[in-house]
């Protein structure tokens, strides 16, 4: 399953994804993960959560950001919850290019049971039809 936590900056995303990432975090019977660019969460998350700083692994778009969630599926069997903090600071604001990245993820996580919550900073209006389903 894939959500979209979207709304322009300032409109309490990042608190609604901390809630969000510590509730799995508790209620998980499996690995919670966290990406984010930079670490300012690090205070704000469980112990239990894997926090990534993305910007150690130097990734610029979207199709290198999916295969980084594919290969840290593939050495942790146990990752249930994958969110993401800032999806489009990350990979860029082509949000044609977010269309791609979500159908592709939605197949990834339903084939491998594992539950992608993105934030997004863009009002839904700017969204196309494909990704309304995706709102949270």
């Amino acid at each position: 399953m894939v959500k979209l936590i979207v709304g322009k900056k300032g409109t309490g995303k990042t608190k609604i994804l901390i809630d969000g990432v510590n509730t799995a975090a508790h209620e998980s019977k499996g690995n919670v993960v966290c990406i984010e660019k930079g670490a300012k969460l690090t205070y704000d998350l469980s112990h239990d959560v894997k926090l990534i700083d993305i910007d150690a692994y130097y990734i610029t778009n979207f199709n290198e950001f999916f295969g980084f969630i594919c290969g840290c599926c593939a050495s942790n069997y146990d990752i249930t919850d994958i969110y993401v903090d800032g999806t489009l600071k990350i990979c860029g604001s082509d949000l044609k290019e977010l269309d791609g990245f979500v159908a592709k993820a939605e197949k990834f996580s339903a084939a491998h049971n594992v539950t992608l919550i993105l934030s997004v900073s863009a009002d839904a209006s700017e969204l196309s039809e494909g990704l309304a389903k995706f709102i949270a």
